[in-house]
């Protein structure tokens, strides 16, 4: 199999596999190109990332944004030497930058691969076990809905009925007496 490099109407780079009878994205037969309405087709696995915005959904706006003034900070009173105030400030400052660069180095491919294991993990999991446990349950719940439904008509529907005719010829009335 060979292909052909395509770009998308978002700009994504796709190629599409050749068979010996034709394209399987534009096929020669003229009534599977009509069903297929030239549908256009990208890989998911080569999706662009920003290297700019690096949290578009914004999932750590309220946790890691830590600066110097959030951490130390000085009372009216109980100031220290600028110079001190200063290379504090930039201490931690290239600390916490340099530090978090050395564990994303050492530690981010490997918990990237953890993370995308347990993913995966999970979303197997999901649609392999759960979802058709709740089918399958839901399925044998029917059943045992109409058994049930069957008993209450048969026995508590009489009942009920007859308490109701019972108690339906018996009248209050509240009267007030001044």
């Amino acid at each position: 199999m060979s292909g052909t490099k395509y770009v998308d109407s978002e700009g994504f780079l796709y190629t599409a596999p050749i068979r010996e009878q034709g394209n399987i994205y534009k096929p020669n037969n003229k009534m599977m190109a009509d069903e297929l309405s030239e549908k256009a087709v990208h890989d998911v696995h080569t999706k662009e990332i920003d290297l700019v915005n690096r949290d578009p959904k914004h999932l750590n706006d309220d946790v890691v944004k830590i600066d110097f003034e959030d951490v130390i900070a000085e009372p009216e009173g109980t100031h220290s030497f600028d110079g001190i105030w200063k290379a504090s400030f930039t201490t931690f400052t290239v600390t916490k930058y340099w530090f978090y660069r050395l564990l994303s180095a050492l530690f981010g491919i490997p918990m990237a691969l953890i993370w995308g294991i347990y993913f995966a993990i999970l979303s197997f999991l999901h649609i392999w076990a759960v979802v058709p446990c709740i089918r399958s349950y839901l399925i044998e719940i029917q059943c045992i809905s109409r058994v049930y439904s069957i008993c209450i008509h048969t026995f508590c529907d009489p009942l009920f009925e007859a308490i109701g005719r019972m108690f339906s010829s018996i009248r209050a009335t509240v009267r007030k007496e001044i």
